[in-house]
């Protein structure tokens, strides 16, 4: 597949992203103050850098495991068939969890990666979408906490990618294709 050429526009800051990260572990914090150890689990592989900043900013004891799941391979288009490629390491019944999602799209992914981990019978489970576009939802879901309400537009940086290309920069972008019109 040739990839068309394109531009990435800034639209979060990365100064904008901490500022938000600090404002959301405030309020994790809070929601968990009672809990032993905080299940954080990221959904790989695009959450991979939301969730190492956020469980920096958690005066909590937190373990954290990943769970990978897939809905769009290299495509710009979720397929709304939800792949699990890699479970989670330990249990979780009795325990309390975080779900950590780089962003909700149509809704399909989080919602039934949500759905498959209640039934493993968690204290409490929550969840924590960098990003949100609501506009796109497919399905009746909302993350417990949005980190930032966008627009339909495709975005890639800060771990979210194109075809496995744009995960390192610093800031959220929009993809803009060079060769439109």
């Amino acid at each position: 597949m040739t990839q068309r050429p394109y531009v990435v526009d800034e639209m979060i800051t990365a100064k904008a992203i901490a500022a938000r990260i600090e404002a959301l572990s405030m309020e994790i914090q809070r929601e968990f103050s009672d809990t032993d150890k905080l299940v954080v689990v990221g959904l790989l592989r695009g959450s991979f850098i939301f969730i190492a900043d956020l469980v920096r900013e958690l005066s909590l004891a937190v373990e954290v495991d990943f769970l990978e799941a897939s809905s769009y391979g290299n495509e710009m288009e979720s397929s709304r068939e939800v792949r699990i490629l890699k479970d989670l390491r330990s249990g979780i019944e009795g325990r309390d969890v975080l779900v950590v999602e780089d962003i909700v799209d149509t809704g399909h992914t989080l919602s039934h990666v949500t759905g498959m981990l209640r039934a493993r019978n968690p204290n409490r489970l929550k969840s924590i979408a960098l990003l949100d576009k609501p506009s796109r939802r497919e399905v009746d879901f909302r993350a417990d906490w949005i980190g930032f309400e966008i627009p339909d537009e495709f975005v890639v940086g800060y771990g979210i990618d194109f075809a496995q290309r744009n995960r390192n920069l610093p800031f959220i972008g929009k993809v803009r294709f060079t060769d439109d019109g």
